[in-house]
């Protein structure tokens, strides 16, 4: 898939903007603070209904408007679609002109794998970074998983409520069940996907460093099957009740698990050197990349923000050498002669003060 028009009024620093990215490398260039950042995040909300960067959508609005537009075009293998975001005094989304009664509806539609600064910390930060890039791109691929993620965190939020009034412990067995069903379903297609994804995160690892072997694994409950996995959430649970009741916080469940990412003995979270943690953090979103192509049948779109810059010369060519299989959107301030040679031919905007002009020649 590809995009092949984004428009925008009243989005963050931008009165209007009617872009056609080439299905190619794009390039956004243009100095700090000029709305490269905001393209991108544009695109992101219409891929998966919220921000990257900020939970109130309010925030999204042109400061002194009263509302705000995303609609973006996309080109799939068969037919296109078209998603509109409408920001006022609530998130209107619509696809194809017809208005979504759930976010979920959403999931899959324009799917899009984002790179940033921020994602190049997934490894090293704490375990939420890496339970988000899981959720985000299951979420792109079933929205059955999220249907069954949002009902889980629904539950822990009522389970959570109902430990600050001192429950009779008969009130919290009732949602204790709730918890560990729901539970398990998100534990599974979060473990299943982490078995599919680790393949090709450990051949995309070797091709980037040469010899080191990547290894991934989900931490969280024990069990194969969803009814395992259930009867072990419910013993964490009643084990840990007497704890939660005292925090009045649950402590356990698929809200605490973690993604392991090692290099033989080496615990990359907390051992890995900065140069071992960017690899793998490129090697984990190179293989979304791969793996949501293998299961929907098309790349997503990739968003690397200002990304380059903070890559040596070899990671920034082995990234290159990967993108222009599929669609790329760049943001950057500045570009080597040598980046621009690897790129080959690609599609380049100057981005300044919330305008956006396609670049002589380009």
């Amino acid at each position: 898939m590809h995009i092949e028009k984004l428009t925008i009024a009243n989005y963050r620093n931008y009165a209007s903007a009617e872009i056609y990215p080439g299905g190619g490398v794009n390039l956004f260039v243009g100095n700090n603070a000029q709305g490269k950042t905001n393209l991108l995040e544009s695109v992101y909300l219409a891929s998966v209904g919220r921000s990257a960067r900020t939970p109130r959508w309010q925030e999204l609005i042109k400061w002194g408007e009263k509302e705000a537009l995303v609609r973006v075009s996309v080109r799939k293998d068969i037919g296109r679609d078209e998603v509109t975001i409408k920001l006022d005094k609530e998130k209107r989304v619509a696809v194809n002109g017809l208005p979504l009664s759930r976010i979920g509806e959403l999931m899959g539609v324009l799917k899009t794998v984002l790179f940033s600064p921020d994602e190049l910390r997934i490894v090293k930060d704490g375990p939420g970074e890496r339970r988000r890039f899981i959720d985000i791109a299951l979420c792109q691929l079933s929205k059955a998983y999220f249907y069954a993620l949002t009902r889980y965190n629904k539950i822990l939020a009522q389970r959570n409520k109902l430990l600050k009034s001192s429950p009779a412990d008969d009130a919290i067995d009732v949602w204790d069940m709730q918890l560990a069903r729901e539970g398990a379903r998100v534990v599974k297609t979060r473990r299943g996907f982490i078995e599919r994804l680790a393949p090709l995160a450990e051949a995309v690892h070797l091709d980037i460093t040469g010899s080191e072997k990547l290894s991934l694994s989900y931490e969280g409950p024990e069990g194969g099957s969803i009814d395992e996995i259930e009867a072990a959430l419910l013993a964490a649970l009643h084990k840990s009740r007497q704890r939660d009741r005292m925090f009045m916080l649950t402590h356990v469940g698929p809200q605490r698990d973690d993604l392991g990412i090692s290099v033989g003995d080496v615990d990359l979270r907390a051992y890995g050197s900065q140069g071992q943690q960017r690899s793998a953090a490129l090697s984990l979103k190179l293989a979304e990349m791969e793996l949501l192509k293998a299961e929907s049948g098309e790349y997503p779109v990739l968003l690397l923000d200002d990304v380059l810059s903070e890559l040596d010369e070899y990671r920034q060519s082995k990234l290159l050498s990967h993108i222009k299989a599929y669609q790329t959107i760049i943001t950057c301030t500045s570009l080597s002669p040598e980046v621009r040679e690897r790129l080959g031919e690609a599609k380049e905007f100057r981005v300044s003060a919330g305008t956006v002009t396609e670049a002589d020649g380009a």
